[in-house]
Formats: C-alpha cells, structure tokens, sequence
C-alpha cells in the first residue's frame, strides 16, 4: 500500500497531498487505497514538504515566495517531493506526474491524459526559469471556465493567476449576455454583487493552490471618486460624476468630464495633491483590506490619448506624473506599515518613459510593460535598435508601433525606476484568431518567451480568454511549459503535445494544421490593422490560396471525422475539435477571400453569415472556444458590428 506523508503543515501541501493521490489512483486504479497522514518524521513512502525540511539548499532562489524551486527523488515506492515554499511543493507533485507520463492538455477532466502505468523512479531539481508565469482574465468568461483554468494553471508549471478590475463584470457580461451569439443563446443577465460573489470563489481556488494573486488594475482612476467602471468600456453618458468630484477628473478640451462617456477610459488630474490624495487613499485602503494579495497592480485609466490638460499636468510628462503617484502610494503605505507590492504598467501614453521623477523606492515596485500595440509576426532580438525616437506630444502621440520601440522605451523607463519587471502580453487576446493554423503562432509564443527574457523580463502574464483552447491547447501548452524551462525546444513541445492529444493520428493533425498555417497565414491574417483601414487586407494574390484552402479543409474534415471516436477520452475531444475546427476554417477562408480582392461588402456579409452559422456550436464546445473574442477579433478585418473598443 503507498502512503503519502506531509511533513509541512500548509493548507497548499494539504491540496498537493490530496492532488498526488488522486492521480497516482487514477494511473494505478487497483493500488488500493493511499493514506494521507501528517509525519514530520516520515522515512518511508511518499513525503511532501518544504526542501529545508529535507536539509535540502534553497539558496538559488532570490525571493522564496516569488520563485519556484522543485526537488523530486523518488522510486518504486516513494520519496521526497518538495519545493522551497508551498506552491512549489504542489508544481513539483505536478511534475513528478508528468515525469511519469501525465498531461493536461485543455483545463476540465475531459483535458486529462492520465495512462495506467507504475509508477517509475524520478530524480529531477529545477528552480523556474521564469518567476512570473500565469495569466489575467479577459474576453467572454463564464465562472466555469474561470474555476477551470485556475485549477489549470498550476499542472501547467504555471505560478500566477490575475482578476483585473475590482468588480469584472465586463468580462462575465460578454458571456452571460452572449455578446454576438444573442440569436443563438438568449441572453443570461447577471448583477455585480454575483460577480463579486464569483471574484471572492476564485480567489479562495487561487489561494488553495498557493498561486501568486495578482488584482485590480484599471479602475482607480474613476472607483476612487465614486464614479462607478464596472460596466467597464461600455459608454455611459449619464454615469453620474459626484459634482465635487468633478474638479478632479483630467481637464480635455477644456472639460472635466468622462472621456467619451467610459468611465474606466477617464484619467484624474494627477499634478492636483488632493486628487492624488484621494486615489492614494483608495489603494491603501484596499490593501490594507486584502493582505492575502500579492501584488496589486495601480494602472492608470485604459485607452489613450486621454490625460489632463491643465497648466501645471503640461509641465510634465503622464509619466512622470505617475511616478508622483506611486511614490505617494508607497509613502502612505510604508505609514501604514503596509508591504504590499505594487505593479505599475508601461502601457499606451505611459508606455513613453519620464523624464524627470524617479521612483524612490524601488523594492516596493514591479513594472509590468504592456505592449499592446506590437506585431505577432516577429519576436525581437536582445537589445534591439531603434533610430531617433519620435517625442511625446500630450494627447497627440499614438501608440508605438513596433516591438523594439517598446523595450527600448521600457529600458529608459528602467532609468528612473529600476524595478523587477514583467511583460504582460496579448498573445490569447485576439491574436490567436488571426493564426488559425496555431503553429506558427505557437512557435511565436515560444519565440516570445526567449525573446523577453533576453531583454532582462522575468516572467510573462497573458491577457487572455480562458477558452483558448480551439482547435487545441498546443499554444497555451508551450507558454506555459517554456515559461518553467527555457530549455525546452518547440520541436520537443510539439511532438509531446501532438502524441498525446491525438495519439495515433498525431501525424495528420499536424498535417492538417500545416496546411492551413500555409494556406491562410498569420502574416497576412495578423497586418497592421491597427487603423482599421480596410484596404490593408486587399491582396489578391492571396485569393487563389484562400479559395484552395476551402475544399483541402473540407477533405480533412472528413479524415479527421473519421477518427471522432478515439481510445483516450481526451483524444476523442481533440480530434472532433479539430474536425469543427475544419468547418470553422472553410467558412472563414471564403469570406477573407472576398476580402483580399476588395469586395469588402461581400465579405462583411459572408463573415456575418460564417459568425451567425458557426456561432451554433458554442454550446457545445464553448470550454474550449471564445466566440465573442473571435468576433470581435474579426471585427478589425471585416469591420463588422463591434461594441467594444480597446
């Protein structure tokens, strides 16, 4: 009988405990039962716990709550499973699984490849290769899917978990309400206090497993004057401003008011000591509330183009406004004795560096560089080089346009606050629609990884539906796994993904997948579209492709049919989403073909048609499928109805 002793007292090792004997049952289904004790002095069986328990160094982690140290000696019978803090503890019994042929390839049971086997010996020690690994939640989410890849994220090597806004009731809107499916599924509305309720459930799941909790975000600049963003970007001229609030919103145009009626999208008046004051006090309240977070993220107001133009903010950059801000921030904490970490974001205006204020306390700070404007056609080089940069023109400058304008401006940024940092990414936002293929895409993930890294990054959160796992969750697989171990080659992830989700059929998936990577590219899916010019999809070279493209999907529609019914349950997922995935392909491909000879009228109705027709199988695949992102995706190529403008 095997026995699984703890031998640290944690209410994370508690979870590791119950997660390892669950699998080792379910990879062994005869072994009888396992027990679960509490043996600080256990010698024999399974013993999970802290390394230093074990006499084992810890000493190459630099912060030991932050990164992520796994140690695995076991054999036959059981050994030491530990990390250098709980959640490692719960990563290494993850691993140790995988070592031993587990995979989590979509979040949900129907993701699981569990094999029956025994057990084998593992000797493996690593510490993360990233300390910042996870994701924040965006697009149509049900609490379904969010319970999911909360559970999701940690069996990936993951570390963090992010819940943007105080109340994100935008993002359960989009599903309970069935944005862009409404003829297919009757709106489901739900109220604010439900999705506070909700907020509250996943913090206690990402608590269970130890993740790092990341919160808030966008919100502050509006919530702290008791102007209410909950309905997040939906405009709303008779939101009403508290009038002695009004004084404090940024002056635009000669006006104090919300900027184009969205609440979340208006800045405050940051050069105003009592405004500041006002905001300061918010985010020291709130963390003075909520210690269980463990970093809060201060992000100014979302959009661009939309900060205070009164005498005294002119003076100086947004920027090095919010460098004010924060340094009052840090000031009222350390007052309160408070040692919340706080994340800023080198994002939109800001993403433009200060030229004057420095951060005066930098261990406090982490800086989070959001490049939301870059191409996902390239991956950048170490220390990239970029001519004269172009100046910063108060609520005239755009959003950069290239990758290397970003780091390079990040790197100033580095200057006058030199923090640890982290990228936070876009990948399974809406780009991941303008791949369809996915392998080329996933490659770029990989690329990404390294990429940021090489320019001194120490992590990556994604900004991303948690149903970005359509045809597969090939993309998301490499994220996750490169960002624990550099190391790891897409040639190797690829191979590991493929056989176990599709398992003999490994072959024509990928062969399936290369032909529509080939057929409909991302390098033309994923133009500069950024300015929603129509005739920036005008190639008609590209029509002959996209017409072949057509029939070929339809073919291996049917091959793929032909295998719906597999020996692995998580395989016969795999193949049947691929086989959909080939309808989804066909309906997409004629009306980008219609595109791409300007016939932009027909192709706005056939891409109305293809949304209308394939937004029937939600329903059935909506664990794995965003369809409300994927519209709006589409919406920038087609210019399609979209209510929504980030």
């Amino acid at each position: 009988m095997y026995k699984i002793y703890k031998v640290t007292a944690s209410p994370v090792v508690d979870y590791a405990a119950e997660e390892l004997k669950k699998y080792l049952r379910m990879m062994m289904p005869r072994c009888g039962e396992i027990l679960i004790s509490y043996a600080p002095e256990a010698k024999d069986g399974f013993r999970l716990g802290l390394m230093e328990e074990f006499g084992l160094d810890t000493s190459e982690a630099e912060v030991p709550d932050l990164d992520d140290i796994i140690h695995i000696d076991a054999d036959e019978n059981g050994g030491i499973i530990a990390g250098n803090n709980p959640r490692s503890v719960l990563l290494a019994v993850y691993r140790y699984l995988t070592i031993n042929g587990c995979r989590w390839l979509f979040p949900g049971v129907d993701g699981e490849f569990i094999p029956i086997k025994d057990i084998e010996p593992v000797q493996y020690h690593k510490m993360a290769d990233s300390r910042y690994r996870g994701q924040c939640n965006e697009g149509a989410e049900s609490q379904q899917a969010m319970l999911e890849t909360i559970e999701f994220t940690p069996k990936l090597g993951m570390n963090t978990y992010m819940l943007e806004f105080d109340i994100p009731k935008a993002y359960y809107d989009w599903y309970y309400n069935h944005t862009y499916n409404e003829m297919n599924r009757e709106p489901e509305p739900i109220n604010a206090d439900t999705v506070l309720q909700w907020k509250r459930a996943c913090e206690a799941e990402i608590a269970k497993r130890g993740l790092q909790f990341h919160d808030i975000g966008h919100g502050w600049n509006a919530e702290a004057f008791g102007i209410s963003s909950v309905d997040g970007w939906v405009k709303d001229e008779s939101n009403p401003i508290p009038e002695e609030a009004r004084q404090y919103l940024a002056l635009i145009n000669g006006k104090r008011d919300l900027f184009k009626g969205v609440a979340l999208n208006t800045n405050f008046c940051m050069s105003n000591p009592e405004a500041r004051r006002i905001v300061t006090k918010a985010v020291c309240d709130y963390a003075q509330a909520n210690p269980h977070v463990t970093y809060l993220h201060v992000w100014l107001a979302d959009y661009q183009k939309n900060h205070c133009e009164c005498d005294t903010c002119r003076t100086k950059r947004p920027s090095d406004w919010y460098v004010v801000f924060l340094n009052d921030i840090d000031e009222e904490l350390t007052k309160r004795e408070l040692a919340t970490r706080i994340v800023f974001c080198v994002y939109s205006d800001t993403a433009y560096e200060p030229t004057c204020e420095y951060i005066k306390n930098p261990a406090r700070f982490t800086m989070l560089m959001g490049a939301i404007s870059r191409s996902y056609t390239y991956s950048v080089e170490k220390d990239p080089k970029v001519g004269e940069l172009k100046p910063f023109v108060l609520n005239k400058s755009d959003r950069l346009d290239t990758m290397e304008e970003y780091i390079v401006r990040a790197d100033l940024w580095r200057k006058f606050a030199p923090c640890n940092s982290f990228a936070y990414e876009y990948h399974f936002w809406k780009h991941q629609f303008y791949a369809p293929g996915t392998l080329c895409f996933a490659k770029r993930v990989c690329e990404d990884v390294i990429s940021y890294r090489d320019n001194r990054y120490n992590g990556m959160i994604q900004d991303c539906s948690q149903r970005s796992f359509f045809p597969n969750g090939f993309s998301f697989y490499c994220y996750g796994q490169k960002l624990f171990d550099h190391s790891l080659t897409y040639e190797e992830l690829e191979k590991d993904y493929f056989t176990h989700a599709y398992g003999d059929q490994w072959e024509l998936a990928l062969e399936y997948l290369r032909t529509v990577d080939t057929y409909m590219p991302q390098t033309y899916m994923e133009a500069k579209h950024t300015s929603r010019i129509p005739n920036n999809f005008y190639n008609p070279a590209m029509e002959e492709k996209l017409l072949a493209l057509v029939p070929m999907a339809k073919e291996f529609e049917e091959k793929l049919g032909n295998h719906k019914n597999m020996p692995v349950r998580v395989q016969t997922v795999a193949m049947r989403l691929l086989a959909l995935h080939a309808q989804y392909v066909q309906g997409l491909a004629k009306a980008m073909a219609l595109k791409s000879v300007g016939k932009d009228d027909e192709a706005k109705e056939a891409a109305a048609a293809f949304f209308a027709e394939f937004g029937k199988h939600e329903v059935a695949i909506e664990r794995y499928y965003d369809h409300m992102l994927m519209v709006h995706a589409m919406n920038v190529i087609f210019n399609t109805k979209c209510t929504m403008d980030q």
